[in-house]
């Protein structure tokens, strides 16, 4: 174990609202064991960006760690070549070219086709829209186009309970293991008709490298885990700080703001994905922490994200700030591959579209707004009252 001190914190309100806690850590202990999650956790944005370059160190390779078990040995946890021969595959896929060139066109068609749906008056934009959209975009982006969103979702959210599952708790790992099962069986029934006729999805692109089985099923659901649940709650959660701040909403409308910062800054606010562990490949010192080999390490985008020494007034949301320094995609090899998909379909599609189609959004006021997490942070549900323009 590490000569960090020893930080207790309170489970159930470490996940409904971490920063405190983690604002409290940077100050008096940057570098802490923290029991309960039974790692050390490093806290501030430079120990964060220097470590996750140093994959010699600090290692994405965990054989014990709860993603290998649970869904496969994909690229997010491996290092160095092994890493970069994967993502490269998967490459075609989600360049900044094809996206452009093939993605953005279809991730308009569903926004729209959701959106034409969508009676007016009091909605779940999270569960009428986010989830809807992010599911169909994901379905394209995958080759998984013989499932329905809801089955997406529903593995996303396995997956992602599933791999934050320090706690060990048997029933979410069982939904994990149906998610995964799930994913596997629809594999297996489209895979006949993807070897006939090969497209740019990841199953696609994948299965044309000559991947290994077994490395494509893994991959394909560590993009099912990150390409869900993360862009549902990004959609749900910009448009919610977008509503609790009219004044940088006007900014955007006006176009003094693009809907590309508006996105960003929001992905450093909350940290979608607020942590990434790592596993002590030797030991190893941070000034006077020092580490032993093979124990497990949390990196805290979350925190890093409202690092006083690098945002200004960090826990307020604020479409004009500089966001450059967040690392809200990761700041090393380990890159989110998706970004800029993520960016084509929240920036370029989800958000202008929404507020293009809408002669009316507002918050409802009969029902709170949820938000919780602190591994994966976002709202749970997202009540509006709206009205088509036009």
């Amino acid at each position: 174990m590490s000569t960090a001190p020893r930080v207790d914190i309170d489970p159930a309100a470490f996940w409904a609202d971490p920063y405190p806690t983690l604002a409290e850590l940077r100050k008096e202990a940057p570098i802490a064991f923290v029991p309960q999650l039974g790692s050390t956790l490093l806290t501030r944005r430079d120990d964060i960006s220097i470590s996750e370059k140093q994959i010699d160190v600090f290692s994405s390779h965990q054989p014990a760690g709860l993603m290998n078990r649970l869904m496969g040995h994909n690229m997010m946890r491996k290092d160095g070549e092994a890493h970069q021969l994967e993502r490269r595959a998967m490459f075609p896929t989600v360049s900044p070219k094809t996206v452009k060139a093939h993605w953005t066109a279809l991730f308009q068609a569903h926004a729209d086709r959701i959106l034409d749906a969508i009676a007016p008056g009091r909605i779940d934009l999270m569960r009428d829209f986010a989830l809807p959209f992010s599911g169909e975009c994901l379905k394209s982006i995958t080759g998984l186009t013989n499932i329905g969103f809801e089955d997406m979702d529903a593995w996303s959210q396995g997956m992602i309970e599933g791999i934050a599952n320090y706690g060990g708790d048997p029933a979410i790992e069982a939904r994990c293991h149906a998610a995964t099962s799930g994913i596997d069986a629809a594999i297996d029934d489209i895979l006949p008709v993807m070897r006939k006729n090969p497209d740019q999805s990841i199953l696609g692109v994948l299965l044309a490298s000559d991947m290994p089985m077994e490395s494509v099923r893994a991959n394909v659901k560590l993009a099912i885990s990150g390409g869900q649940n993360e862009p549902r709650k990004a959609i749900s959660g910009t448009v919610w700080a977008l509503l609790t701040h009219p004044a940088q909403l006007d900014l955007v409308l006006r176009g003094e703001v693009s809907w590309l910062q508006a996105f960003e800054e929001y992905a450093r606010w909350i940290s979608p994905i607020g942590m990434s562990p790592r596993r002590i490949a030797k030991p190893w010192s941070i000034r006077d922490v020092s580490f032993e080999r093979d124990e497990r390490v949390f990196l805290m985008f979350g925190s890093a994200n409202r690092d006083e020494t690098h945002f200004e007034r960090a826990d307020q949301f604020d479409v004009r700030r500089d966001t450059s320094k967040s690392v809200a995609f990761g700041a090393g090899p380990h890159f989110c591959a998706g970004a800029f998909a993520s960016r084509a379909m929240i920036a370029d599609v989800a958000l202008p579209t929404l507020f293009a189609r809408a002669r009316r959004i507002e918050l409802a006021d009969d029902e709170p707004v949820r938000i919780g997490g602190w591994a994966f942070r976002g709202l749970q549900n997202l009540p509006v009252r709206w009205q088509h323009a036009g």
